[in-house]
């Protein structure tokens, strides 16, 4: 069942089901009422992450407390997106933008990467899991991905479960064309690995070629972004061998 983008969504994180009355936050209340104008028995789609997607009905239990009513069940909730995106942090306004596309594409798990030619700083985890739930609440998404703590490569690499597959992109490549390597792919469970704006080390790349896990990838002919490399990255490689078959 599609999305009905018609309709005002917002994420909540209480249990949903019929009837299940509960208060909206300050912020929700001041973002229905006094910014989208919502009055006394508007209509709205709520969300959870975990119940599906729920038409809720407003009400006012004074003039500064506002009731969400889930009513009927519009969407059930999907099974969850599997993609791992690992990526490096970028700064700050194109991290936002990272981070949204990211749910958009189908990432599951969001899992920050310190390298050693990292540029930019995740000072604030939350405004990460903000945009996750931004993102989501803008493009019809049920799930909500996961934002782990940062962690070095080395050590995420040392305990990784060899049976997810980490797709690497390899600015250092000979070939031009994705599509061919990951065709050769079998694993279900993969992973995408994005570097840094400085690119990988070359003995980060010396390790991720090392490892029976990993494959390497290029992205065409052209100089790509961070950021934009990991869109391109997401779709090609949902195209191939994710959700999109």
């Amino acid at each position: 069942m599609r999305a009905n983008f018609r309709m005002q969504r917002l994420f909540v994180e209480h249990p949903l089901s019929a009837g299940s009355a509960h208060e909206a936050s300050k912020e929700q209340f001041n973002y229905l009422v006094n910014v989208l104008r919502y009055e006394e028995g508007a209509s709205i789609l709520v969300f959870n992450g975990r119940d599906g997607e729920w038409r809720a009905e407003l009400s006012f239990a004074s003039k500064k407390r506002l009731v969400l009513t889930p009513v009927e069940q519009t969407r059930p909730q999907p099974a969850p997106c599997d993609l791992v995106y690992l990526f490096a942090p970028l700064k700050v306004g194109r991290l936002d933008y990272l981070a949204q596309k990211a749910v958009e594409m189908g990432a599951g798990t969001l899992q920050p990467v310190m390298t050693q030619h990292v540029q930019g700083k995740l000072g604030n985890i939350e405004r990460v899991r903000a945009n996750v739930i931004e993102a989501a609440e803008q493009c019809g998404v049920l799930g909500i991905p996961h934002v782990e703590e940062p962690r070095r490569l080395e050590d995420l690499l040392a305990t990784w479960q060899s049976d997810r597959r980490i797709i690497f992109c390899d600015e250092g490549s000979d070939s031009q064309n994705p599509s061919p390597i990951l065709a050769g792919i079998k694993e279900k469970k993969l992973a995408l690995l994005i570097g840094p704006e400085g690119g990988f080390s070359e003995a980060e790349r010396t390790l991720l070629h090392s490892l029976d896990f990993v494959t390497a990838i290029p992205l065409g002919p052209r100089i790509l972004r961070a950021d934009t490399a990991a869109v391109a990255a997401m779709a090609v490689i949902q195209a191939t061998v994710g959700d999109w078959r």
